[in-house]
């Protein structure tokens, strides 16, 4: 149901919107958002951590962006967590999430984006519930490959 959500939502863009290309790591699904996105959350919610099998999630969220497929997969999945706000669309062949809509507000993963983009954050959601060694990541080794 949020599918349909997402190709029959319209909306007005503005000369000054971005357009970014985003896509899943199969290249099964390709997409494009022409936006200017609202908020931009890095998510430590239990939901969000065994989601993103990480310590948080980071998505983009926008009221005012439109969302055009270049190259929609049929291998299109979606998991809504029963009771909760919480969910998730990915690719069914890659894994990787893909938008969605809640509430009228289109949710866009930032690791499906093509290419850098200087995307600053706004907050951290749920900070509460972060992993214990969270706020040690600043202290810790940083290298530009796997190190040897």
């Amino acid at each position: 149901p949020y599918i349909d959500h997402i190709i029959a939502k319209k909306f007005e863009v503005c000369d000054n919107f971005m357009k970014y290309n985003w896509s899943c790591l199969c290249w099964n699904n390709k997409f494009e958002i022409i936006w200017e996105f609202e908020s931009f959350y890095l998510c430590h919610c239990n939901y969000c951590r065994k989601d993103s099998w990480s310590s948080n999630w980071s998505n983009l969220f926008s009221n005012n962006a439109k969302l055009n497929w270049s190259k929609w997969g049929i291998d299109i999945k979606i998991y809504n967590l029963p009771k909760t706000k919480h969910t998730k669309c990915f690719c069914n062949n890659c894994g990787s999430a893909l938008p969605y809509v809640i509430d009228w507000t289109i949710v866009v993963p930032t690791g499906s984006l093509d290419g850098k983009v200087d995307f600053q954050i706004d907050a951290h959601i749920f900070y509460k519930s972060r992993v214990s060694w969270y706020d040690s990541l600043n202290n810790t080794k940083k290298f530009d490959a796997l190190p040897k």
